[in-house]
């Protein structure tokens, strides 16, 4: 299946979903659970800290770039708000606090909540909200992209935005949104050519050789884009400079990563339904073996103690994204919550005149 075709059949309801973007995801959230398993180990191998480096590099920005996508029919219409809330808001409020309560039952401590405050994974779906929010005024504006790179730079120049809503982190990752929106499918075609799958192992090869010259040279911090420049002891115009050397190494990164996606149905096709699943799941085992020590063991700081780690980081979030755990916190991240809601005259009109249609294909049917 093309992605032209796919994406166009992704778009109407009811039809069968893009294998593609669903590759694409599952494999984004499992390199984004490799990457959180790294992190306590990272500071023992430079192999592994300049792998760690380029995977920061593009993995959240490849997931913010398909989310950008998906969220391009994004209008003010009620239903559309509705699921918004039910499937962003709500789990942020759910999970932001969950995990410091979670953080106080393992370890004993007091850890307070705090909405305002996004705590370990939930900046994303805090981003998210502000992101898919603000979609309309981004299809009205005539050159989007542009204007979202300068919103990202002038951020980067700007600590006294403070850690509040995590807006940093909105604001610095917030052109990798736009470029989904603006992008069409025969983009993701161009991508996906043959050449460009072959042209990807020697960029890849690259960005390895100069993440392992990076670790002792650059500060890591820089490609969370939680902090102006000021904050990581730069000179403030180091800022714009790196947000767009950050981006243009990203994008090169990212569209490799897009080359290398299959666009065939594999067996973890339908796990990329359930991706958002596994990365805020993930978070209470990554913690949970934090706060037990179990990463300070000798052993898992030695090649074979690394690679056991990332196995089961892999293992354990492609668990979280099946459908028996979907099934299970469904009502916690995709809850219907009917009672909090009106009744929209349109939404209401349009599933009566389902019903009404219904009767009629039957008959046709028959």
């Amino acid at each position: 299946m093309s992605a032209q075709k796919g994406a166009a059949q992704a778009d109407r309801p009811g039809k069968q979903r893009d294998a593609f973007f669903d590759n694409a995801k599952y494999l984004a959230i499992v390199l984004v659970a490799m990457g959180h398993s790294w992190e306590p180990l990272k500071g023992d191998s430079r192999i592994l800290e300049g792998l760690y480096t380029v995977v920061y590099c593009f993995h959240m920005p490849a997931f913010i770039i398909i989310s950008g996508y998906f969220s391009r029919s994004f209008d003010m219409r009620p239903d559309r708000l509705k699921r918004l809330i039910t499937g962003v808001l709500v789990p942020y409020v759910v999970f932001e606090t969950a995990y410091p309560l979670f953080k106080n039952l393992v370890t004993g401590s007091h850890e307070g909540i705090s909405l305002l405050d996004p705590w370990y994974l939930t900046w994303f779906l805090c981003a998210l909200f502000v992101w898919r929010l603000t979609t309309p005024i981004w299809k009205l504006v005539r050159h989007p992209l542009p204007v979202a790179i300068g919103i990202a730079m002038l951020a980067s120049v700007a600590p006294s935005i403070g850690d509040d809503l995590d807006l940093q982190r909105v604001l610095q990752f917030l052109p990798y949104f736009v470029l989904g929106l603006v992008l069409e499918p025969e983009h993701f075609q161009r991508v996906r050519r043959r050449a460009v799958r072959i042209a990807a192992v020697p960029v890849f090869a690259a960005a390895l050789l100069v993440g392992w010259w990076a670790v002792p040279r650059m500060n890591t911090a820089w490609f969370f884009h939680r902090d102006a420049a000021q904050d990581l002891a730069a000179p403030w115009w180091s800022g714009p400079v790196m947000v767009l050397a950050l981006m243009a190494c990203s994008l090169v990164l990212t569209a490799c990563f897009f080359a290398w996606v299959p666009g065939r149905r594999t067996w973890f096709t339908t796990l990329g339904a359930g991706t958002l699943y596994g990365y805020l799941l993930h978070g209470f085992l990554v913690k949970f073996a934090d706060y037990r020590g179990w990463f300070d063991h000798a052993s898992l700081h030695r090649p074979l103690g690394e690679i056991l780690v990332t196995v089961l980081a892999a293992a354990a979030v492609t668990l979280l994204c099946t459908r028996p755990v979907q099934h299970v916190f469904r009502f916690a991240m995709e809850p219907k919550m009917e009672w909090a809601f009106r009744q929209d005259a349109a939404t209401l009109a349009r599933e009566r005149e389902k019903k009404e249609r219904r009767p009629e294909r039957a008959s046709v049917s028959a």
